[in-house]
C-alpha cells in the first residue's frame, strides 16, 4: 500500500513500531491483527469498545485459531490500541499455550534427511540448519561474507531479536559450503531463490524440507525447525555445557535451552532409576545361601 493510500492511523501504527525498532515480521503481524479486527467489525478499530474485542477474540476462538497465533493477535491489537486507549488493551488476555515437546530427528535419520535433499544447494542449506543450529530465516539470510574460514565461525547478523552472534563452523561443512560455491557461484546471498538478486524464501526452503523428509522416508513431521532442535539435543547428549548451547541457539532464556533436557533421550537412559537402585541394594543386603 502506498503512502497516499494508508490511513493516518495505520501510518501511525507503523512509525511507532518503527521508533521501538520491531521487525518487518511483527510490524505485518501487528498490521494484519488490526486489519482483521476492522474486517470483523465493519468500522474503524479505534472505534472498538472492550465487548467489540471481546466478540472477535470469541469469533477467533470459535474459528478454531491455534493458542500461537491467538496470542500473536493480541499482542497486536494491545499495541494498537495503547497508542490512544490503554484501558481497552488491558482487558485483552492472552491465551494459556499447551506445553508440547519438539521433534527431535536421531543422528541416523539426520544423515538419511540431508542425503535425500533435491540439490547440493538444499543439502548445504540444510547442513547450516543442522550444523549450526540456524533457525530457518537465519539460514536464507546468509551472505558469503559471513562464513569465516579462517576463524572457523559463521556470523549470524541480526537474528530472532535483532541480535548478532557467532556460531561454530564445522570443517565438514565448510567443505560443504565450498562444493556449493563452486557449483552454484552465489551472488550476495549464500543461497541464492528463484528471483534475481533475492535469497532463498523460507517458503522454499520448508517445501525442499518435506521434500527431502518425503524422500527419506521419515514418520516424523520434519520442518526445517526440526534441525535445531536436533542440533541442541544432540549437543546436550554430547555434554556440551547447556550455558555454551544457549548462546549458540541465541536465546535470550536458559529457561528456553533447558526444554532439551527433556528431550534428550541418551542423558535420560543414562540416569539410573531409583528402582535399580532398590533392587541392587536389595540383592547385595540378601543373607548367603
Amino acid at each position: 500500500m502506498t503512502t497516499e493510500a494508508m490511513s493516518p492511523l495505520r501510518r501511525r501504527m507503523i512509525e511507532d513500531m518503527t521508533i521501538r525498532n520491531f521487525g518487518p515480521k511483527t510490524q505485518h503481524d501487528y498490521v494484519r491483527s488490526v486489519r482483521n479486527l476492522t474486517v470483523f467489525l465493519g468500522r474503524s478499530p479505534d472505534t472498538a469498545s472492550n465487548e467489540d474485542v471481546r466478540r472477535f477474540q470469541l469469533h477467533l476462538a470459535s474459528d478454531g485459531i491455534s493458542a500461537a497465533s491467538m496470542n500473536s493477535t493480541v499482542s497486536g491489537l494491545r499495541f494498537f490500541l495503547t497508542l490512544g486507549r490503554s484501558n481497552i488493551a488491558s482487558h485483552l488476555p492472552f491465551v494459556r499455550q499447551p506445553h508440547k515437546l519438539p521433534i527431535v530427528l536421531s543422528p541416523e535419520e539426520v544423515s538419511r534427511f540431508l542425503e535425500a535433499a533435491p540439490g547440493l544447494k538444499y543439502k548445504a542449506a540444510f547442513s547450516v540448519a543442522y550444523g549450526a543450529g540456524l533457525r530457518a530465516s537465519e539460514v536464507t539470510s546468509l551472505k558469503p561474507t559471513d562464513i569465516d574460514s579462517k576463524r572457523m565461525v559463521i556470523r549470524v547478523e541480526q537474528g530472532k531479536g535483532r541480535k548478532d552472534r557467532y556460531v561454530m563452523l564445522s570443517p565438514q561443512l565448510l567443505e560443504l559450503l565450498r562444493d556449493w560455491w563452486h557449483v552454484g557461484q552465489p551472488q550476495g546471498w549464500l543461497f541464492p531463490g528463484r528471483v534475481l538478486g533475492a535469497p532463498l524464501t523460507t517458503r522454499q526452503l520448508n517445501r525442499a524440507c518435506h521434500a527431502a523428509a518425503q524422500m527419506a522416508e521419515l514418520e516424523k513431521p520434519v520442518s526445517l525447525h526440526t534441525l535445531r532442535h536436533s542440533f541442541a539435543t544432540h549437543l546436550l547428549e554430547q555434554n556440551v555445557d547447556i550455558r555454551v548451547i544457549q548462546v549458540l541457539l541465541g536465546h535470550a532464556k536458559l529457561d528456553t535451552t533447558a526444554l532439551y533436557t527433556q528431550v534428550a533421550t541418551k542423558t535420560i537412559r543414562q540416569v539410573t532409576s531409583p528402582l535399580d537402585q532398590l533392587i541392587r541394594k536389595s540383592k547385595t543386603s540378601a543373607p548367603p545361601t
